[in-house]
Order: C-alpha cells, then sequence, then structure tokens
C-alpha cells in the first residue's frame, strides 16, 4: 500500500547513515522497516531494520532513494515522525522525534503516545 503522505519524515543526513549501513551489511536494496514495539521504560519502543519484502500491510514510501515500511498498525503512532541522524565529537546516532509521543525516557527510543501506552518495563 502506497502512501500519500509520509508517514515519516528520514532527513538526508540520516538516509545517508542508512546507506551507509545497508552497503556495510551487504543490504543493498533491502527496505528500511521503521516499527514501534511494546516494552521500554514508558512502555513503548521504537525499532529500525532491514527487510527484504513487504506486506500488504505496509504502507511504503521512499524519501531520499531509500524504500521505506511501516505498518498499518504502527503508522498513526508514527505519523509525522522526524528521523535524523547527528554526528558530533561524541559520536553518533539516530534521533527521533515523534509529535504523538506525550512521554519518553532518558534513553530516547522509549515513550507512550496519548492512546497506546505500550507495556512499560523496569529501567535498569
Amino acid at each position: 500500500m502506497t502512501s500519500e503522505k509520509h508517514v515519516i519524515d528520514l532527513t538526508e543526513a540520516a538516509a545517508f547513515r542508512v546507506k551507509e549501513m545497508q552497503q556495510h551489511n551487504e543490504e543493498e536494496g533491502a527496505f528500511l522497516r521503521v516499527a514501534v514495539h511494546g516494552g521500554g521504560c514508558s512502555g513503548l519502543s521504537y525499532g529500525m531494520n532491514f527487510d527484504k519484502s513487504q506486506s500488504d500491510d505496509d504502507f511504503v514510501d521512499e524519501q531520499h532513494g531509500l524504500k521505506i515500511l511501516v505498518s498499518r498498525e504502527d503508522a498513526p503512532i508514527l505519523m509525522g515522525t522526524k528521523i535524523d541522524y547527528k554526528q558530533s565529537l561524541m559520536g553518533g546516532g539516530f534521533t527521533i522525534d515523534n509529535p504523538n509521543a506525550i512521554a519518553s525516557c532518558g534513553c530516547g527510543t522509549s515513550f507512550r503516545t496519548a492512546k497506546i501506552e505500550g507495556t512499560p518495563e523496569v529501567c535498569e
């Protein structure tokens, strides 16, 4: 299923880093799947991985030469999310800005929304 509107907004810097990772892992041409899983300190966690195939229930998007998949179930939670990649002297990493998150954990990967609390876990 192709989306008319982007579910997520992937910056050029993030796309460049994902392409580097695809090449390093010999995953050129694979989809980037962006997902939400239960767990984490706040109840939900983000996930990104490479996927060789898409499902009929996936929204498919292409940004900066990358094909992106988001499941129909995760799309409302991720709608409007911006994924960026920042590099500094201390290292680099992906940043996720989700306008639907009403609470998040200091780790930056765990969150909850007004409608979905998920399954919070104890932080260690």
